[in-house]
């Protein structure tokens, strides 16, 4: 049974195993997330918000479109 949310319903199998942490500089912010989703980052031990981090930006790179090709100018 999926319990993901219907806004993650079309992403690739490995989605969640294939993702790395990219360290780059943060910016603190405050966030809220539901209460189970925290306590199940948190289970995994250390370094949770890095583990958060790398999903956000696996879900974005994931999601984002590639750039528009240039056409070229005839001369």
């Amino acid at each position: 049974m999926r319990t993901s949310p219907p806004e993650l319903a079309d992403l690739p199998d490995d989605f969640f195993t294939s993702g790395e942490i990219v360290f780059t500089p943060k910016q603190p912010i405050s966030l809220r997330v539901d209460e189970d989703i925290l306590a199940w980052f948190r289970s995994m031990g250390p370094r949770y918000q890095s583990r958060m981090n790398a999903v956000l930006r696996a879900y974005m790179t994931a999601k984002r479109k590639p750039p528009a090709k240039r056409r070229k100018r005839k001369s």
